[in-house]
């Protein structure tokens, strides 16, 4: 259509794949999880168009296959038909695009919207959908040129085959081994040299009940970022004898970061030895948290756990990266893995040669990232009944071994967004940790996990499988915060879900992977602490939503 000779085998379009290129670009402005600004629609709208392109393709081929003939060059008033089509229809799913994100951002209370963004949106898309597809085109050059070559050893089925095979490893090394691994690259550099500043407000503690303090045996500057803050902050013991209306110890913080110890193992046994020295094991309630990628420890959770307990606490945590969760998310898992373990076997080991009689109550939490950390440390529902006093796992990415066990193993009727696995009775599920977990007709004895969702959370929606299988959460009433508009589309779907993961965060508290005050509800079912009254509840909630 444009151009001749190389210049027309990079810019030309067919007919079929800019109908598939039109479909798709006009589905994907459908609402996702999380209100989208103009920039990241027209990322979204790019890719889903480039995929729509090759999917009209290959349709197209597969009917000349059937139809045994080779294409056929449109008419011209074909594409007088396709751009009017286009114009229409990219125009009207623009619009009701902006609707359901004003609705979103209703439901959200999001009140940022840059309306300049939007409108340029459609043209972040074109650039997208021409760096793409010259990109896809390139391969499939690799791979003819390859094939090519082959024929001239061996015969046409092999070398397409062999073809075929060369050329998606070759892609996937360029992606992983070059693209991906330059990326992780980069960004640990970039994360690693934050990890040396201190956040604002945090200050080196005076007490020698908190890490990098007089005594300690973790020096602050090896803390890193993450865990100066979250030592150098927490509701002091006034704060919380004002909550509980009697006088309250200072609540005990541990934590080991990256220059702590050379390896994992190391800054695990550093932590327990720093938690033993602070007087930790001999406190009631001790909390083993799993952090996220870059050693962050929410303060909601800790706060709220602190509060509850009457300032008679001590918490326990280590570093493992410096990335932050959403790259970890996608890239290293296994670093979660081995530090969830390592820190709760080292607690575990300690606290279980205590007499029976005067151990602390162990708790065990981690959000994101630090839930999938936080369950290797167990091989299932009895394990964490058995070692555990209580769990909280918050924001679990869909990969989780035992948020997917519990999940899957769901019992009949329970639905996916809000499962019950085995009446309840020692694993639950909620969207509002306020309201009643169900099934709340049914006892919820001994040790109570407890896993903490919203229904907006991309990062527990999140899955490869969201490309060609309908999840069961999508086409009935997920959430209050989920837009009953929202469809499945194949391909569609899962690059919306995906452009969600790095924004979980930047939408207010209670949607999305913004969890602040439903702690102090989880924590009050968890912990089950006596004397801890509704209205108590209310007005705990008040002082950690105005520290968060």
């Amino acid at each position: 259509m444009v151009g001749s000779g190389k210049q027309r085998k990079l810019l030309y379009l067919t007919l079929p794949g800019c109908w598939g290129a039109l479909v798709l670009a006009c589905l994907s402005f459908t609402p996702s999880l999380l209100p989208r600004g103009g920039i990241l629609q027209g990322i979204v709208c790019g890719i889903t168009a480039a995929i729509g392109y090759g999917l009209g393709v290959l349709a197209a081929y597969v009917w000349r296959a059937f139809a045994d003939r080779g294409p056929r060059p449109p008419r011209p008033r074909s594409w007088l038909v396709l751009g009017i089509s286009a114009a229409v229809l990219f125009g009207l799913f623009f619009g009701f695009g902006q609707y359901w994100q004003h609705e979103l951002r209703r439901l959200m209370g999001v009140t940022e919207h840059n309306i300049p963004l939007v409108v340029l949106s459609p043209l972040v898309a074109v650039l997208v959908f021409c760096i793409v597809l010259p990109a896809g085109r390139g391969l499939r050059g690799l791979y003819r040129l390859l094939v090519g070559l082959l024929r001239r050893w061996i015969g046409p089925r092999a070398a397409t085959a062999v073809g075929w095979t060369v050329v998606a490893g070759l892609a996937w090394l360029l992606l992983t081994g070059l693209l991906l691994d330059g990326f992780v690259s980069v960004a640990d550099k970039a994360f690693s040299a934050r990890d040396t500043t201190t956040p604002e407000g945090a200050q080196r503690p005076t007490t020698s009940l908190r890490s990098g303090g007089p005594g300690s045996l973790t020096a602050w500057d090896s803390l890193g970022r993450q865990g100066r803050g979250f030592v150098g902050t927490g509701p002091s013991a006034d704060a919380i004898g004002e909550f509980t209306g009697r006088p309250a110890p200072v609540p005990v913080r541990s934590y080991a970061g990256l220059a702590s110890a050379d390896d994992t193992e190391a800054r695990a046994a550093r932590a327990v030895a720093e938690l033993s020295r602070q007087g930790g094991f001999a406190r009631k309630n001790l909390l083993v948290v799993t952090t996220t990628g870059s050693g962050w420890v929410d303060p909601a959770a800790v706060d709220s756990f602190e509060y509850l307990s009457g300032g008679d606490s001590a918490t326990v945590a280590i570093q493992y990266s410096y990335l932050p969760s959403w790259i970890s998310y996608l890239v290293d898992q296994s670093k979660a893995r081995e530090a969830g373990r390592a820190l709760f076997d080292a607690v575990y080991d300690d606290w279980s040669k205590l007499p029976a009689d005067s151990r602390p109550r162990l708790f065990v939490a981690g959000e994101s990232l630090g839930s999938f950390g936080g369950e290797t440390a167990f091989s299932g529902e009895y394990d964490l009944r058995n070692r555990t006093s209580g769990t909280m796992f918050t924001g679990p990415p869909h990969f989780n071994t035992l948020f997917r066990e519990f999940s899957d193993h769901r019992d009949a009727g329970s639905p996916e967004e809000q499962p019950v696995y085995k009446d309840g009775r020692t694993v639950r599920f909620t969207n509002d940790p306020a309201a009643a977990i169900p099934p709340a007709d049914r006892p919820w004895e001994g040790s109570r996990v407890l896993y903490l969702m919203h229904p907006s959370d991309p990062i527990v929606r999140w899955t490869p499988h969201l490309v060609l299988d309908k999840p069961d959460w999508i086409g009935r009433s997920a959430g209050d915060d989920v837009l009953p508009d929202m469809v499945w589309i194949p391909f569609v779907t899962f690059w919306q879900v995906t452009a969600d993961l790095p924004f979980s965060t930047d939408v207010p508290a209670g949607h999305g992977h913004t969890y602040t005050t439903e702690y102090v509800d989880g924590w009050h079912t968890v912990m089950r602490p006596a004397g801890i009254t509704a209205e108590d509840v209310r007005e705990l909630k008040k002082v950690i939503a105005a520290v968060e």
